[in-house]
């Protein structure tokens, strides 16, 4: 289905289809063109013969008859003939002998002389004067027609004269194997013109299309660090300039309006931090002057849990911003997962001691990557496999080396998520079904920033097909020997 729906094979089927059609056409019209001439000439050479067998036989030498005249078919020097002569009273004058199916042939005669009209009578002036010259003699238009027998196929030709009726008979076979010779060279050319047609339709639209190929290379390498890419015109075809114009304008814009919201995430994470870190200091200082168990306590203590709620947005949307400009900067480490899940195994077991934890991890699973953002990554799949769990649930970590890349699943046990919440999971600031998460702490940012961490470290995170009755994340990372300690940019 995918190649009915290629343009460039469209063409390809197309031109063969338009070609198939005009070559079809022109050769059955240049068939029975070459049949038509060849019955033609049979025709004209049956009225020679019609008009020899009609006169008279000379006194001195014997009058050949017509089976014995050579028809000028081909490289035929004679063909089977039936010759039938009568005289004016229908009595037989000659008749031919030894032929195939003789006596089809011969009805065949007899019908044909039976149908063909009578010439028309002498002037009126010579039957009143013998002496007056008679004018020449007008024959009728002869009747030719093709007949069937078992054994072979017949063109006729009868005629009447004043004094003799005749009628002769041309086998057809050898114009019959021409034109089968003719037909399986037609049979054999068009699927070969067909196939060439189509081969040549391929390859010429594979160059007309060509440009639109490097088009598409060209927008496919474009990403967040790329829109700054223009496609060349150069010596594309007039036909694409315009198209690659509007693609280039599109690349500005986007590059601005990308620029200025990657710009203003960031300046504004920046100008909110100072004042954000400013206010929660002055809450700690002052929680720490009043009463404790007092009224004022209370409300210092929550709007401090506000604040540094703030202060983690602010750095998410920092991270986020950073991520989308493609410089998030990476403090590259080997980073020892094993321990590091280790560690989270115990949190689990602190955090929340109803849940059963179930975990398969080998020791020495190690990576190159920033030890502090892949601990963040772990920290919200795990937060969330708590906070999203069942009553007396369960949550299962597995790690496992595959070639070169490093696999860490974080199931758990959680209300079934509907597929429409599946495709946005990821997306910034979307929390799913609210009668899910009325009663679960966030924003929605923890799984879209875990995300762009693990491909800023050119892996990936994503949500596992399960069965019903679990949720299950799947972090990947490539397994490389990198520096103990490196800056990267990405």
């Amino acid at each position: 289905m995918k190649q009915l729906r290629s343009f460039r094979f469209r063409i390809a089927l197309l031109s063969a289809a338009l070609a198939g059609s005009t070559l079809v056409g022109f050769g059955a019209v240049s068939w029975f063109q070459i049949y038509s001439a060849k019955i033609s000439r049979l025709d004209a050479e049956l009225l020679n013969q019609l008009m020899r067998a009609s006169r008279p036989p000379e006194r001195d030498r014997l009058h050949p008859r017509p089976e014995l005249v050579p028809f000028g078919l081909g490289t035929h020097s004679t063909i089977p003939i039936a010759v039938l002569v009568l005289d004016s009273n229908g009595n037989t004058v000659y008749q031919s002998n030894a032929l195939p199916d003789d006596i089809e042939v011969k009805s065949l005669l007899v019908k044909r002389l039976q149908l063909t009209p009578l010439p028309p009578p002498p002037p009126r002036e010579r039957r009143l004067n013998p002496s007056v010259e008679p004018p020449p003699f007008r024959l009728l238009p002869p009747q030719f027609v093709t007949e069937n027998t078992a054994k072979a196929t017949w063109r006729i030709g009868a005629a009447k004269f004043p004094n003799s009726q005749v009628a002769i008979a041309v086998s057809l076979q050898s114009v019959n194997q021409e034109m089968a010779s003719i037909g399986n060279i037609f049979l054999v050319s068009i699927p070969i013109a067909l196939l060439l047609v189509a081969v040549g339709a391929w390859l010429i639209s594979g160059g007309a299309l060509r440009p639109i190929g490097q088009l598409t290379g060209v927008i496919q390498q474009v990403t967040v660090k790329g829109l700054d890419q223009r496609i060349p015109i150069g010596t594309t075809d007039v036909e694409f300039v315009e198209l690659i114009e509007v693609f280039n304008q599109m690349l500005s814009r986007l590059e601005r309006s990308f620029t200025q919201a990657s710009r203003f995430s960031a300046d504004a994470a920046h100008e909110l931090k100072t004042p954000l870190t400013i206010l929660q200091g002055e809450l700690e200082r002052t929680l720490q002057q009043v009463d404790p168990g007092s009224e004022v306590q209370q409300r210092l203590s929550n709007l401090l849990d506000e604040v540094r709620r703030l202060s983690g947005i602010m750095r998410k949307l920092l991270l986020l911003s950073l991520a989308d400009a493609g410089q998030m900067s990476l403090y590259l480490v080997a980073v020892d997962m094993s321990q590091l899940l280790m560690e989270m195994v115990e949190d689990i077991e602190l955090l929340a001691p109803h849940l059963s934890v179930k975990n398969h991890i080998p020791a020495g699973l190690k990576v190159q990557g920033d030890r502090d953002l892949l601990m963040q990554v772990l920290q919200n799949l795990l937060s969330n496999a708590i906070k999203y769990n069942l009553a007396n649930g369960w949550i299962e970590i597995q790690a496992q080396q595959r070639q070169n890349t490093l696999h860490i699943t974080i199931a758990n046990a959680s209300k079934d998520i509907p597929v429409s919440d599946r495709d946005r999971l990821f997306d910034r600031f979307y929390r799913g079904d609210p009668a899910r998460t009325r009663q679960v702490e966030g924003i929605g940012l923890g799984l879209s920033l875990a995300r762009e961490i693990a491909r800023a470290h050119r892996g990936e995170l994503t949500l596992n097909s399960t069965s019903d009755g679990q949720t299950a994340f799947t972090l990947i990372l490539p397994i490389t020997h990198a520096p103990e300690v490196t800056r990267s940019g990405h």
